[in-house]
């Protein structure tokens, strides 16, 4: 499991691919609802923004991205 929280709107992307949606690894999302503890609802959008799919995904699957340098702990 990834050590980093995750919380609405934080963008995410796919650590492997995820054929029944269409979702390869390394697309990049954003966590549109929280569904459980550690389940998220997951928007992909093209870069224009028009959506290609919405995904329930659980925290293992996906990882945070981050846009602000952070030293390792």
């Amino acid at each position: 499991m990834q050590n980093t929280p995750a919380k609405l709107l934080d963008v995410v992307a796919m650590l492997a691919d995820k054929p029944g949606d269409n979702l390869a690894s390394g697309q990049m999302g954003t966590i549109v609802e929280i569904l459980a503890p550690d389940v998220f609802e997951v928007e992909f959008c093209t870069a224009e923004g028009r959506t290609l799919a919405f995904a329930e995904l659980k925290r293992e699957e996906f990882l945070v991205l981050r846009h602000e340098p952070t030293m390792a702990a």
